[in-house]
């Protein structure tokens, strides 16, 4: 075979130039298809990295709204009148007790009983003998059976007219007599019917329309809601020597209750504080929940005693008191902990802490006898399961905002353990704060049935009344006897001693 030419050579080489050229155009092509890729890949992987951190905080939120979603008045500080009507079935911590349901033995009871000298007597006689036919008028009486019907008479108003005799003397000087201190009008309201008003309006929380219709449909009085409103306010501005004198001694008592809660007025969120002893209640609405309002009470800038309340911050920001904190209000939390990990199917190793503390509390709960300790050894082995079991929730690593709302709840019970359980060292401290939550549980009933206040003022002045009530129930004083001592310019004034 003969060797190629060079003109065969020549073409050989320019074909495999134009197919190097070709390879060339290609890969250059192939790259940057690549690169393109690459660039594709890049925002594909920032993307995903995106979606995923979306995805972690829309979890995150989820789950937070399924918390709010499922919180209760039994694992979280909710009144049960938010329960609504799918409120779930109660889940009490209280173990049984051993006794039966209803009154215990050696409880008077209210039944209706008899009285000796009823106000009226209707006498019953047999006309004649089923037997024989005989007449029985003039027989002798072998017997009586009596049945006594307690019922209310027919009322009406009772119009008492002040006459003011006006006298000349001899010298022409015409002089009147002086009335009485309350009568100062031609027409006005007497103090019994005044205190029915403010009962009603008040101490059974009908509206002013509602009370207004009472009063006409009860006593057949002509009433306003102005009226209502006026005779409230000229009560709740008499109770000024009252408040002063609640809010000395309060501040003077070596325990008291303290708490807060919303109060819608005026269409806005004002807060309703509450100060408190076994026999004396203060309460004040106010616009600010915080330091502004507890200071404008006047009892905490003052107490040195023990005050129980919830972990509020405010409080804390008073260095003279010592602390007891409420029990009532962690258990609930401690609750909500179980609840929320049982309804995302955590493992249960990582959240019986919060099992742990609830069983140690209720387990010094039922040990405590009123004005007795409770024995030292019981005390010590529960407080180290509290400690151990809090130690644990503390060092969990939270995935979203409700789990470290959980590691903080688990901090502030180690932290503040002492506090907690002040109870156990000290007899005269209460397990929990609801002689506070009692006071101020009206204003809910209230705000239920209202709405809303439409003033400060109103709001302020159903706070003084409230007080002045609640009180008066702590003496054994019942609410319509204050109210009418009240509005008969004497207002009932609790001993101090």
């Amino acid at each position: 075979m003969s060797a190629p030419t060079y003109s065969e050579l020549a073409g050989m080489v320019d074909a495999l130039s134009s197919q190097v050229a070709a390879l060339t155009s290609e890969l250059t092509a192939m790259r940057d298809v690549t690169a393109v890729l690459r660039s594709q890949a890049t925002a594909m992987q920032e993307e995903t990295t995106a979606l995923r951190e979306q995805n972690g905080t829309l979890h995150a939120r989820v789950a937070e709204l399924e918390a709010q979603a499922a919180a209760t008045s039994r694992n979280s500080s909710k009144p049960p009148s938010s329960d609504g009507p799918a409120k779930p079935a109660p889940r009490s911590l209280r173990t049984r007790s051993g006794r039966r349901p209803g009154g215990q033995t050696g409880h008077d009871g209210t039944t209706l009983r008899q009285v000796d000298d009823p106000d009226v007597v209707v006498r019953h006689e047999p006309v004649d003998c089923p037997t024989c036919g005989a007449g029985l008028a003039g027989a002798p009486q072998t017997g009586m059976i009596r049945r006594q019907v307690f019922d209310i008479p027919p009322i009406r108003l009772h119009v008492t007219e002040h006459q003011l005799i006006a006298r000349r003397c001899t010298c022409g000087t015409i002089t009147h007599g002086d009335p009485p201190a309350a009568v100062s009008a031609p027409v006005s309201y007497g103090p019994t019917a005044t205190a029915v008003m403010i009962y009603l309006f008040h101490g059974q929380f009908l509206s002013r329309g509602r009370t207004a219709t009472a009063l006409s449909d009860l006593f057949g009085a002509p009433v306003s809601p102005a009226t209502v409103t006026a005779a409230t306010s000229r009560a709740a501005a008499a109770l000024a020597p009252f408040r002063t004198l609640a809010t000395a001694q309060i501040a003077a008592a070596p325990v008291a209750h303290f708490d807060e809660t919303g109060l819608r007025c005026q269409g806005r969120l004002a807060w309703l504080h509450t100060a408190s002893t076994p026999r004396f209640t203060l309460l004040h609405a106010h616009r600010n929940r915080g330091k502004t309002a507890t200071d404008d009470i006047g009892v905490l800038p003052v107490f040195t005693g023990v005050a129980v309340h919830d972990a509020f911050a405010v409080y804390d920001t008073y260095p003279n008191l010592t602390h007891a904190l409420c029990n009532a209000h962690v258990l609930r939390e401690l609750v909500a902990v179980t609840d929320y990990h049982t309804a995302t199917g955590t493992p249960t190793g990582s959240w019986n802490w919060a099992q742990q503390v609830t069983t140690a509390l209720l387990t010094l709960h039922t040990a405590t006898i009123p004005g007795e300790a409770i024995p030292a050894e019981l005390v010590t082995a529960q407080t180290t399961l509290i400690r151990h079991a809090a130690i644990i929730g503390a060092n969990t690593t939270p995935t979203n905002k409700v789990e470290q709302k959980h590691r903080a709840l688990a901090r502030r019970i180690l932290t503040r353990l002492s506090d907690y359980l002040r109870f156990t060292t000290d007899p005269t401290i209460p397990f929990d704060n609801n002689a506070a939550e009692r006071s101020i549980r009206m204003a809910k009933i209230r705000q239920k049935v209202s709405g809303c206040l439409r003033t400060l003022q109103g709001a302020q002045d159903f706070a003084a009344i409230r007080s002045y009530t609640d009180t008066a129930a702590k003496h054994g004083i019942t609410m319509l006897h204050a109210l009418t001592a009240l509005t008969s310019g004497n207002p009932w004034i609790p001993a101090t001693t």
